[in-house]
This record gives structure tokens, C-alpha cells and sequence, in this order.
């Protein structure tokens, strides 16, 4: 066993684990954060999606000793704090449920947690970005049409945001 310090949604951290562990047993076990969930284990479903220093990874295939010290995590119940997005979090989750993305609801954790990297990467995706994006997330409830609608939507209304708070120069 050794000793990890890690940042979890903004929080310090410590935990004892083997070095293999991967993050998501990490995370459920010993943190006690049980929103990311267990899918399939080979990293191609994508329910157990987290953030590490704002990229999507698949926490079933990351061993907790991969990542670097001062790595920032952020799982699903970070990302509806908006602790590193702004108001992207807040916008898909809002979109999410306007949309009634949720059928069964197992994969939205990681679902929402690419969608958040994908507007994070692309403010203004196309039918394909997102498709091409959430390839790797899997929704055996088929509410893939809703999905795309909703991050659509995310979009939209960030764009709107950003047109809203922009204010002219004074040239006084």
C-alpha cells in the first residue's frame, strides 16, 4: 500500500491504496464518491468518464499511480459544482434534463462528464463533432438523439451567455 494525496472536486485528499488500483475503485471505495460509475471494466462504455487536469478519462483503465502529483480530478459530483468549467456544468446538466436526456439514467454520469470535455474543447459542435466525441459513450437505452439534442442545446445557451456578459469598450 502507499499513500496518495490527491485533489477530488477541489478537496485534498489523502488516500492508501496499491499502486494499481484504478481511479474508479479509488474513487467509490475509498473516497466514497459513488456517482462515477462501473460499466464494463475495459474503458469502452464510458460510464466511469472523469476529469484529470480537464481531460475525460476512463477511471475503470487509469491505475491511481499514473497520474501526476497535483493532478486535478473532478467527478460527476464536481461538475455540478462548477469548480472548473464555469458555467459549462451547470449548462449541459440544465440541458440534460430540459431535454430529458435520462431514461435508466447508469451512464449519465459519464455521458455528461464527455459532453462538459466536449464543449470544453468545441463551444460549437456539429452533428458529427458530437457523435465523433461521444463514440465512446455507450447508453444501452438508446437516448443517443436526446443526448445530441441536449448538447446542442448546452451550446446554444453558452453562446448565448457569452454574447450576453460581453459589454462594448467605453472609447471615452
Amino acid at each position: 500500500m502507499k499513500t496518495y494525496t490527491l485533489s477530488v472536486n477541489n478537496k485534498t485528499i489523502k488516500v492508501e491504496a496499491e499502486p494499481e488500483t484504478p481511479m474508479l475503485w479509488v474513487l467509490r471505495d475509498y473516497v466514497g464518491l459513488k456517482g462515477t460509475k462501473f460499466g464494463c471494466g475495459m474503458g469502452l462504455c464510458g460510464a466511469c468518464t472523469i476529469h484529470v487536469d480537464g481531460q475525460a478519462i476512463r477511471s475503470c483503465q487509469t491505475p491511481i499511480s499514473t497520474l501526476k502529483a497535483n493532478s486535478k480530478i473532478i467527478t460527476i459530483e464536481g461538475v455540478s459544482e462548477g469548480l472548473h468549467a464555469a458555467k459549462i456544468d451547470h449548462v449541459v446538466q440544465n440541458a440534460w434534463i430540459e431535454e430529458q436526456v435520462p431514461q435508466c439514467g447508469y451512464c449519465q454520469s459519464g455521458q455528461i462528464m464527455s459532453a462538459v470535455a466536449l464543449l470544453k474543447a468545441n463551444p460549437n459542435p456539429s452533428d458529427e463533432d458530437i457523435d465523433t466525441y461521444m463514440a465512446g459513450n455507450i447508453c444501452r437505452c438508446g437516448t443517443y438523439v436526446r443526448i445530441r439534442k441536449a448538447i446542442h442545446s448546452a451550446a446554444k445557451e453558452l453562446k448565448t451567455e457569452k454574447a450576453t456578459t460581453k459589454r462594448p469598450s467605453n472609447t471615452r
